[in-house]
């Protein structure tokens, strides 16, 4: 693998600390966040970690001033840079649009700084208004420096190396990219930019080895603030300094220092912990009910006395009444007290749980390809696929994966000879999920798109992807991993094999 030496992020020479207090955020009725405090401190890069919908990219958006909470609060340094997981650009604007956007405050400066100069040059040394043109361009100069802004378009050049960019034209329409090279480009723009601390929402999702190993090196060199959400374990171990793990515990968001694998150790201890206070809890409470009912019940109020009582029975009864009755009050502050404060069960943890992902098809050639090309993207001299395959595609970004499963699944219109077995089915999962009615409900989309006797026969529930608690959620509102599970969830409750014909699945 090659290396690439990474630049060095100038950031100011005192950077911010990035402060969140008591985050709480509703949406769809759903605290997702819930007194979430978060201190990001300069040269620390912090990873959060959890399940798809637990808020990693809620609290980036809340942290980048993106989104404002229901209450807490949030300070953060005076530029901040946010990735998103969906490029806020559209398909029309150019490679060349999205360098010059980030490079513009660069050139701002330097354009700001030759007109200061240029005034100082032709303004009396004595007058007040030279005094306060120099005290301006002394400021401006001191910030460019820091962010080196005459070298950021060598910058950018070596940014769109190391994320495998270089090669393309800057004319490139976006729509022209692969997804990949969408994320990446993204990804590079905010780079350039150097600001004061760093939001980043799943980075490394079109990153191949090489570019990932790149922004390891570019995430170490930064000296402000970082926070991570990312589901690549690879890149936390590399890069984070801390993890904040926001899946369900205990106690709240647990934050641990070091690294990925350390974490993984600690979470099991802790989950194992939870379980075993939970079990604890609940055999106490079991067992102070039962006292407290038999206690009540071990002795009649109305048992009359024995012969050989009657001379101290009154006395006696009023005590032995006396004492079971403070036993039982006893046993029911408990059970109250334990009721008020015991700890929650913890939740189940997702478990994917699939049907059979294609349909029996007949033996032989179910696609050939012979010659295909398509210009910048793709070229393929022979392939076929049998009904037996089970096919991995790999390789760097950019050389043609997505468009090779687009042109299979006839999704592109390709150069060359492509043949397919008549009345074949191929469903296919893109890397971009969107729908098409954001208001409906997880629970109406997967309803409608399969039709209520299959949503019937295989309940969204029984596939383990979303939570139970987000059925009732706006498709709209989803995090990007939970688009992507529902849309799994759709493939696999009717997979090619419900249709009466051939059949092929397609995965990004």
């Amino acid at each position: 693998m090659t290396r690439h030496h990474p630049l060095s992020p100038s950031v100011p020479s005192a950077p911010s600390a990035l402060l969140a207090h008591d985050l709480v955020r509703v949406l769809g009725g759903r605290r997702v966040l819930d007194g979430v405090s978060l201190t990001a401190s300069p040269g620390h890069r912090i990873g959060l970690i959890g399940e798809n919908g637990v808020g990693k990219s809620t609290l980036l958006r809340l942290l980048a001033g993106a989104d404002a909470p229901d209450s807490g609060s949030v300070t953060r340094p005076a530029d901040v840079g946010f990735l998103h997981q969906e490029m806020a650009y559209d398909a029309g604007a150019t490679i060349a649009d999205v360098l010059d956007e980030a490079l513009r405050e660069a050139r701002a400066d330097v354009a700001e700084l030759e007109r200061l100069s240029a005034r100082l040059a032709v303004t009396d040394e004595s007058s007040p208004e030279y005094a306060a043109l120099l005290e301006a361009y002394g400021g401006l100069l001191e910030r460019a420096e820091e962010r080196e802004v005459w070298d950021a378009d060598r910058r950018a050049g070596v940014l769109l190396t190391g994320l495998g960019l270089g090669a393309l034209e800057h004319g490139r329409t976006l729509g022209s990219l692969s997804g990949g090279q969408r994320g990446r480009l993204a990804l590079a723009a905010l780079l350039v930019r150097r600001p004061g601390a760093l939001l980043l929402d799943e980075p490394t999702n079109h990153l191949d080895d090489e570019a990932a190993a790149f922004v390891e090196e570019q995430m170490r060199a930064v000296s402000g603030p970082v926070v991570i959400a990312s589901h690549d374990r690879a890149f936390l171990d590399a890069v984070c300094t801390d993890l904040v793990d926001l899946d369900p515990a205990v106690d709240g968001p647990v934050r641990y220092g070091g690294d990925y694998t350390g974490y993984l150790a600690g979470k099991r201890a802790e989950r194992a912990r939870w379980e075993r206070r939970f079990a604890e809890e609940e055999q106490e409470l079991a067992a102070l009910r039962r006292s407290a009912d038999v206690t009540a019940r071990a002795v009649a109020p109305d048992r009359g006395p024995r012969d050989s009582e009657k001379m101290g029975y009154g006395l006696r009864a009023g005590r032995v009444q006396s004492q079971i009755a403070r036993r039982v009050r006893n046993a029911s502050r408990r059970v109250e007290e334990l009721e008020r404060t015991r700890v929650p069960q913890p939740p189940p943890p997702l478990r994917f749980r699939h049907t059979a992902l294609t349909g029996e098809s007949e033996d032989g050639t179910l696609v050939s390809l012979r010659g295909v090309d398509v210009p910048g993207r793709l070229s393929v001299d022979r392939l076929d696929v049998t009904a037996r395959d089970r096919l991995l595609v790999t390789g760097g970004n950019g050389v043609g994966k997505s468009t090779l499963l687009a042109v299979i699944a006839g999704r592109l219109e390709a150069r060359g000879e492509v043949e397919r077995r008549p009345d074949l089915f191929w469903a296919m999962l893109a890397q971009d999920t969107r729908f098409a009615r954001p208001e409906r409900t997880v629970r109406t989309v997967y309803e409608t798109t399969l039709g209520a006797e299959r949503a019937e026969a295989v309940p969204l529930a029984s596939l383990g992807l979303i939570h139970a608690h987000d059925f009732d959620t706006p498709v709209g509102r989803l995090s990007a991993g939970q688009r992507r599970r529902l849309a799994l969830a759709m493939l696999t409750a009717r997979p090619p094999c419900s249709r009466p014909r051939s059949s092929v699945s397609l995965s990004l």
